[in-house]
């Protein structure tokens, strides 16, 4: 039986926490941040990760080899 290979976009995407959670950072955060596109307020918030929806996790503890 072959050794199952991490997802490499995915081990650099997503970290798991010490009880076992997945974070995540937030999308639309790489480019338009100069202009008033974006609010300051809406780019603060995208600062912060957060933890992936439980539905979703499933799928990416496949794709990290857990």
């Amino acid at each position: 039986m072959p050794k199952v290979k991490t997802h490499s976009g995915s081990k650099k995407r997503f970290q798991v926490t010490g009880t076992g959670k997945i974070k995540r950072k937030h999308a639309f955060k790489n480019h338009c941040l100069a202009k008033q596109i974006k609010s300051t307020k809406q780019k603060r918030h995208l600062t912060h990760t957060t933890l992936v929806h439980e539905t979703n996790a499933p799928t990416i503890r496949k794709l990290l080899a857990m």
